[in-house]
């Protein structure tokens, strides 16, 4: 398939992921489902992995990165989002995971060696203006809160931190057992903290509930996050990452478009910026 086609498709997959879990979310608590959703695309593409990849040949270290890349990307930074999403709204939460690029763009250069240029600077800045605009239209109106906020906020940190460790420690292993190992680790990372914190008796055995979680497990964990470290392994990190600049606006379509969420100006115009400013960040320098 043409790049261009599979850079559109992990847009759409990764956007609509949000209001995706969302509507999954009425009907159980969220690390439950997390857990559920990782272990069961863990153990498919376990399979698949041996059929594509063959059986993989990692030594100790590229299983031990796959972990810890797996712990910061499926533990830290969906176990946030998804507390988060069950007080606040999807729209929020993708214009929100959309900073990932301004992130990458500022640790790039002293981990990853990516030079920063005063374009690189200026896209940072009005990455944050736009940021500020939506921060002040979502929480000054009600909308949001500050704690949905700030655990939205540490998700982003540790989906950035998961991305640097990856092109940093560059684990060897084809797509398929990359990510089969990544979800199985957030998986279980997650099982003791979900029955600690939730409670069973919350589940809602609902059609939503099933059709949503076979979405997040085959369209997302499996095809999006999938193409996410194919794509990320054919570029640089503040490249890859600048396919987040599309989500703002498609997390807020698919928000209103799947659970009828409102969309204020404000959201609007801060989007502008923040898209703007990650073109900047992620342009291809001049020859």
């Amino acid at each position: 398939m043409p790049l261009p086609l599979l850079i559109a498709l992990f847009c759409v997959l990764w956007s609509s992921a949000f209001a995706g879990a969302k509507m999954a979310l009425a009907d159980c608590p969220p690390l439950i489902l997390l857990s559920a959703r990782l272990l069961i695309a863990g153990a498919i593409m376990i399979a698949l992995a041996w059929s594509v990849d063959g059986r993989p040949n990692l030594k100790r270290r590229d299983v031990l990165a796959l972990v810890f890349i797996g712990i910061l990307n499926n533990s830290v930074y969906l176990g946030l989002n998804w507390t988060a999403l069950t007080f606040t709204s999807s729209a929020y939460t993708a214009v929100l995971t959309s900073c990932l690029p301004l992130i990458v763009a500022l640790a790039a250069g002293p981990l990853l060696g990516e030079r920063m240029t005063v374009m690189k600077w200026a896209g940072i800045g009005l990455g944050l203006v736009g940021v500020v605009i939506v921060l002040r239209s979502r929480l000054a109106g009600a909308h949001e809160s500050v704690a949905g906020t700030l655990l939205v906020g540490g998700g982003v940190m540790a989906l950035s931190a998961g991305t640097l460790a990856f092109k940093y420690l560059r684990p060897r292993g084809g797509v398929w057992t990359g990510n089969a190992i990544q979800c199985l680790a957030g998986g279980l990372t997650l099982v003791p903290i979900a029955l600690a914190s939730e409670s069973t008796a919350d589940i809602h055995y609902t059609t939503s509930l099933f059709a949503g979680l076979a979405y997040l497990v085959i369209a997302v964990s499996i095809g999006g996050f999938g193409l996410w470290f194919y794509l990320l392994s054919r570029s640089s990190a503040t490249a890859a990452s600048s396919l987040h600049f599309l989500m703002p606006p498609l997390g807020l379509f698919f928000g209103w478009l799947l659970l009828g969420e409102a969309v204020p100006p404000l959201d609007i115009l801060g989007v502008v910026p923040i898209a703007f400013g990650i073109w900047l960040v992620t342009r291809p320098a001049r020859a």
